[in-house]
């Protein structure tokens, strides 16, 4: 059973560069404190690391 992961916006993409905004679009995220559930893939962690200093992570 794959384990998933909570990402929370927890900061403004306002003043961020355009593949940060990109990333944190893919992830599924429009609004701050807006979460969502993905699984945990190799392709998930690499777009987590990229915003890192923007979102917040909780395994579900």
């Amino acid at each position: 059973m794959a384990n998933k992961l909570e990402i929370t916006l927890t900061r403004s993409v306002i003043g961020r560069k355009q593949d940060q905004r990109d990333t944190v679009k893919a992830l599924g995220l429009n609004k701050i404190r807006q979460t969502v559930v993905l699984e945990d893939t190799p392709a998930v962690r690499g777009m987590i690391n990229k915003v890192s200093h923007l979102v917040s992570v909780k395994e579900a």
